[in-house]
C-alpha cells in the first residue's frame, strides 16, 4: 500500500492518501505579502490612482470612438467606419493594459461606468450630433487632451513616486496616442 501522501486534484477528486493538518490550511488564514517591487505602499497606491484616471479617459476614448464607428455617415462611410474600428481596438487593448498595470502593483483597477465618468479628464457630450469631419476632430481633441495628460502623469509616476516602470508604461501609451492623432489630423487637412 502506497503510504505517499497525495493532494486532491480536478482531474482526481477522491484524495488517494490521508491528509495531514497542515493540508487542511483554510484559504482565509493565508496571507499574502505586499508587494516588494522598491516601490512603498503609498506611493504604490498613489500610481494605481492615476492608472485609473487614465483607466477611465482611456474608456471613454474607446467608447467615443465605438459609437462614431457606429454613426459615421457619408462619402467617406467606408474608410471612416474601419479607420474607427481599429482605433476602438487598439483603445480596447490599452484599456486591458492599464487595467493589468494597476493590478500589477497591487491596485483595484476602476471598472464601473460610474467609476469611469467621475475620474475621467475627457468631456463627454453624448447628446452632440457630430458630421463625419466633426467626429473626427472630436477624436483628435481626446487624444491631444491624452497626449497633454500623460506627460504630466509619466513625471509624476516617476519624480514623485519613483515608478520608472510606470512611467514607461505610460510613455508608450502616450506615443500610440500621439500616432493616432498624426492620423487623425492628416483627414482634416
Amino acid at each position: 500500500m502506497d503510504t505517499t501522501l497525495h493532494r486532491m486534484t480536478a482531474v482526481d477528486s477522491q484524495p488517494r492518501g490521508q491528509a495531514s493538518a497542515a493540508d487542511a490550511v483554510p484559504a482565509s488564514s493565508t496571507r499574502i505579502a505586499a508587494p516588494e517591487i522598491g516601490i512603498a505602499e503609498k506611493q504604490r497606491q498613489a500610481v494605481v490612482a492615476i492608472l485609473n484616471t487614465v483607466l477611465a479617459d482611456e474608456f471613454v476614448l474607446y467608447t467615443k470612438t465605438r459609437r462614431f464607428h457606429w454613426n459615421v455617415q457619408g462619402p467617406d462611410f467606408s474608410e471612416l467606419h474601419d479607420l474607427f474600428q481599429k482605433q476602438y481596438e487598439q483603445l480596447g487593448q490599452i484599456v486591458d493594459d492599464v487595467a493589468e498595470r494597476a493590478r500589477s502593483l497591487d491596485g483595484v483597477a476602476a471598472g464601473s461606468l460610474e467609476e469611469y465618468v467621475r475620474l475621467t479628464r475627457l468631456d463627454e457630450q453624448p447628446t452632440m450630433g457630430y458630421d463625419a469631419r466633426g467626429m473626427i476632430a472630436a477624436l483628435l481633441a481626446d487624444h491631444e487632451t491624452l497626449i497633454r495628460n500623460l506627460r504630466q502623469d509619466l513625471r509624476i509616476c516617476s519624480d514623485q513616486h519613483g515608478d520608472e516602470g510606470t512611467m514607461d508604461f505610460l510613455t508608450a501609451l502616450m506615443q500610440a496616442h500621439e500616432k493616432t492623432a498624426w492620423m487623425l489630423r492628416a483627414h482634416l487637412r
